[in-house]
């Protein structure tokens, strides 16, 4: 009997010991479910951040810049933000690139690794840039259910048709979508979203691209030359501020470091997940870089001086209708997504400064739970509802007084590109690897991070300039075409 009982006790104790063991495997070392991500999700992830609405503006940018310096700007973006994503990945993890702290988000690692006023300053800018590209995202979306009303209309009355039509209803219902959308509470309720949406840019990109390779097959040869746009076609000046703007464009192609770490912060490890993810990193910005190349210039080997400033929707292609319908319908629908994608950071920090600062607070914490038969309960918070509605109204109504899809994107690309996949990401490298002040490496990443910063800075130049030239021919809430 004793012998009895002293082996049931072992097996009591290993079946604890086992029991341990594999609660213990289920966890990562922050105490959250083991993280299954690998080289091949993550590239997913980038390439489907990535490849957006900022495709459709690349045969105008070559168009501006001519078949050398288009392509070799398009190489150097992807270079620099490549280098750039290898620095950032070693901000993952504080201290050591294995077992130190983990940063889950990209202002997480600006705040444990250069301190308060930098975070401050990059959460300012990180917020400006999603504003901005919910602006963007809206206008881009008009211009696309405009396009699919045009393209009707000349497909039933002839391509000399005027086919005039206004995108602020467009805009108003693209809005109003919006704010539906914009209920859904947290962000990991909208993973579906982000699916349809990444399949969404892959079908507008890939007819765009067919759509080039069709056309120059008709014409018979590549259009366009080298310099890019003629003298004549515009004036001396409007070529160097289009230059400048094109490079706003290129770069609002590239952004993706924003989010870099989030994606990052799903990968398993060992290997340590900075390997992996510069392996993915690589992987995807050599995908996206072929693909831009081939979007960009088959849509500039088909229109040359006059490639349009969004290559479904400027009308370089009439026929067939029904295709063009179907990827501007794509593209919609994927900015119904992306535009809720980019802004839950944004709702997510106001409302939670608002929860902490006024805890006790009933119309700002009150939840009020409304079946939905079959759909199970939905929280209603009185706050949420009333500030998410008037953010979405203020992009709206922003979009409606600029409505001008190429140098919204321009501007775009000039105030993120700098400071948040170069700066940043280079101030946090130097500052994990104690780089002595002066060395010649310190020296070498300050001399990247300035010529970026002119570039940025010339860019946003050019893109600005273009909303001025805009202006003066611009009659607000009248038909845009």
């Amino acid at each position: 009997m004793l012998q009895m009982g002293e082996n049931a006790a072992a097996a009591t104790k290993n079946h604890h010991q086992n029991y341990n063991h594999q609660v213990f495997e289920s966890f990562d070392d922050d105490g959250r479910l083991k993280r299954t991500g690998n080289v091949w999700t993550a590239s997913a992830h980038i390439i489907t951040a990535v490849i957006g609405s900022g495709v459709l503006s690349l045969a105008w940018a070559i168009a501006q810049l001519g078949w050398v310096a288009g392509p070799a700007v398009m190489f150097l973006f992807s270079f620099v933000t490549f280098y750039t994503s290898s620095l950032l990945t070693d901000c993952y993890r504080t201290a050591d690139p294995v077992s130190g702290k983990r940063n889950y988000t990209y202002t997480d690692a600006v705040r444990s690794i250069l301190g308060g006023a930098k975070f401050k300053a990059c959460g300012l800018i990180q917020y400006l840039n999603l504003f901005g590209i919910a602006v963007g995202y809206t206008i881009a979306a008009s211009i696309s259910m405009m396009a699919i009303k045009r393209s009707n209309c000349f497909h039933e009355n002839g391509e000399k048709s005027p086919c005039h039509t206004s995108s602020y209803p467009y805009m108003i219902m693209f809005g109003v979508m919006e704010i539906f959308m914009s209920q859904i509470p947290d962000f990991d309720q909208i993973w579906w979203l982000s699916t349809v949406a990444a399949v969404m840019s892959f079908t507008y990109s890939a007819i765009g691209l067919g759509l080039g390779i069709a056309q120059v097959a008709a014409n018979g040869a590549f259009k366009g030359s080298l310099t890019g746009i003629s003298i004549g076609t515009v004036t001396q000046t409007q070529k160097i501020w289009r230059s400048f703007q094109a490079l706003g464009d290129i770069a609002f192609a590239y952004s993706y470091s924003v989010i870099l770490i989030e994606i990052q912060d799903t990968i398993r490890s060992p290997p340590a997940e900075s390997k992996t993810m510069k392996k993915a990193a690589k992987v995807s910005i050599a995908v996206t870089t072929a693909f831009y190349l081939l979007c960009g210039c088959m849509g500039y080997a088909a229109f040359g001086d006059f490639a349009p400033g969004n290559l479904l929707t400027g009308f370089g292609f009439y026929n067939p209708f029904w295709l063009l319908d179907i990827a501007n319908a794509a593209i919609v629908v994927h900015l119904v997504g992306a535009y809720q994608v980019f802004c839950q950071p944004i709702y997510a920090f106001v409302e939670k400064q608002v929860a902490q600062r006024w805890p006790e607070n009933y119309f700002l914490t009150k939840e009020f739970k409304i079946p939905i038969p079959g759909c199970g309960t939905y929280k209603l918070n009185l706050f949420r509802m009333v500030w998410r509605t008037g953010f979405v109204i203020s992009t709206t109504v922003i979009s409606m007084l600029l409505p001008f899809f190429n140098d919204v994107v321009g501007i775009l690309g000039a105030l993120g590109f700098w400071p948040l996949t170069v700066y940043f990401p280079v101030e946090m490298y130097i500052a994990q690897k104690r780089i002595a002040k002066w060395s010649t490496r310190w020296i070498c990443l300050q001399m990247l991070s300035m010529a970026c910063l002119v570039m940025s800075v010339v860019a946003g130049a050019g893109s600005i300039a273009g909303v001025m030239l805009d202006l003066k021919v611009y009659k607000p809430f009248y038909p845009t075409y």
